[in-house]
């Protein structure tokens, strides 16, 4: 068993892969919302955690699947009062809910994939299974049932309406929305070909899937909050190898080095991007961020913003480094302070996290107390998961710090989030030049509290001149 799976449950008397294997009832009475913490010392750079041979990612991942279809779909559809849910994708043109479905092995839809969820209970009805069918001769991953025989109704969109008919649901949700991208999967054209099949009552049941998509790709189950720490630790331990001198050297590497360092570190490991990764240069004098060919130098603040996707969960992640001067041991204090600033509107953010306030009621809220407590935030956080930039209400965005459709929806229990951010603040060493501390950190929101997953950085990460 690899180490980082062991010490995620460290102290709680449990391993996160013995877990794995049990019912989901005892998986989520078992494991518990635990954090791997950095030290001061390994903040810098942490070692990386061993990593999960292929076959090992898939056991893993099928088993989550589970985990999150046998507990999630059953209550997000009976608080949202549907009992019946039509999903398709076709081949290559995944729908990113159907897609999240897809077992291990399957790497996109096959032909045209349909999948619907039935809850046969009624308003009282509790612990009946939800009903989960695949629209296909064959079944998905022992997951879904085959409910699809071509020979005997070759149209696949009758057999979606007959199903649809023996079960007479009151509503039928399908994947149309106008203000996300992960509730509106549903295209046009599948859209006609499937009403052109329903019966004229059974079209007028049609509700949007959008809340339901949501929920679904926002929610985190305690399989994956087990697991979340350990993968933020493998991200954190790729940014300390980019800030070190076994990949920097300053005046001769520049930032685009750095950024293919990490494409290639991460093909060496077997693991993904989803996003290519940013370096960026904040130098005395210079009026903006240096990027591109521009050669790291004695004196550069470095800033990286980085993200992997590992056993289908995200991270993203913007560490702050600083080159040393010759004859320099630590950053100059100004920098330092300005870091810790950023730090503390981190808290006042985390502090305004509340259930069922919105993302756009948080942000107001944060940056009135950061903006009395002298500070200068910029706050653009994020919910992250099965995607990067994840479903669920956005806490502001870079160019717009006021409220937002896209952060008008409530934020609920059993989210993680990307805790993106900065502040401005005046460097005195560097002649009152104004710089951008920009931080960003993964952290779990339980309801009560947010916890980040594998700690923050605090200190800046020093290089040294030689």
């Amino acid at each position: 068993m690899p180490s980082w799976i062991a010490a995620i449950t460290a102290g709680a008397g449990i391993c996160a892969m013995a877990a794995l294997a049990l019912p989901s009832a005892t998986l989520a009475q078992a494991i518990p919302v635990t954090a791997v913490r950095m030290s001061e010392t390994e903040q810098a750079r942490p070692p990386l955690p061993d990593l999960l041979s292929q076959r090992e990612r898939a056991q893993v991942v099928n088993r989550i699947l589970e985990e999150r279809l046998e507990t999630i779909i059953p209550q997000i559809m009976r608080e949202e009062g549907v009992d019946l849910w039509v999903l398709m994708a076709r081949e290559y043109f995944e729908d990113p809910v159907t897609a999240s479905m897809l077992d291990a092995k399957s790497m996109s839809a096959r032909r045209r994939t349909i999948l619907i969820f039935h809850d046969p209970c009624d308003a009282d009805c509790e612990g009946e299974p939800i009903e989960r069918l695949t629209v296909s001769r064959y079944g998905l991953a022992d997951l879904f049932e085959p409910a699809w025989n071509p020979d005997e109704q070759p149209d696949q969109w009758q057999a979606v309406a007959d199903i649809i008919a023996a079960r007479d649901p009151e509503a039928i949700a399908v994947n149309v929305s106008d203000l996300t991208a992960f509730g509106d999967g549903m295209t046009h054209s599948q859209y006609l070909a499937m009403t052109d099949k329903l019966a004229p009552e059974y079209r007028e049941r049609i509700v949007s899937g959008e809340t339901l998509s949501v929920r679904w790709l926002e929610t985190r189950t305690p399989g994956e909050v087990a697991l979340y720490p350990g993968i933020v630790r493998i991200a954190h331990a790729i940014i300390g190898e980019a800030f070190s001198r076994d990949v920097i050297t300053p005046g001769e590497t520049t930032a685009t080095d750095v950024e293919w360092w990490y494409r290639e570190r991460l093909s060496g490991l077997g693991l993904i991007p989803w996003f290519h990764p940013s370096i960026g240069i904040q130098r005395e004098g210079a009026e903006e961020m240096l990027r591109g060919d521009e050669v790291i130098q004695p004196g550069d603040l470095l800033w990286t913003d980085f993200g992997i996707t590992y056993l289908r969960l995200s991270t993203d992640t913007q560490h702050l480094a600083y080159v040393l001067k010759p004859g320099e041991t630590e950053a100059p204090e100004g920098l330092r302070q300005g870091l810790a600033n950023s730090n503390r509107v981190q808290d006042i953010l985390l502090e305004n996290f509340a259930v069922g306030l919105s993302g756009n009621d948080v942000l107001a809220n944060s940056r009135e107390q950061a903006l009395s407590e002298g500070l200068d935030p910029s706050i653009y956080t994020h919910p992250i998961g099965t995607h990067g930039h994840g479903a669920g209400p956005a806490i502001g965005f870079w160019d717009n710090q006021n409220g937002d459709p896209r952060g008008a929806g409530p934020i609920r229990a059993n989210t993680a989030w990307s805790i993106e951010l900065t502040s401005y603040s005046e460097v005195p060493e560097w002649g009152g030049q104004k710089i951008d501390f920009r931080t960003e950190e993964d952290a779990f929101f339980d309801g009560e509290t947010v916890q980040f997953l594998d700690g923050r950085q605090t200190e800046i990460t020093l290089i040294g001149a030689e």
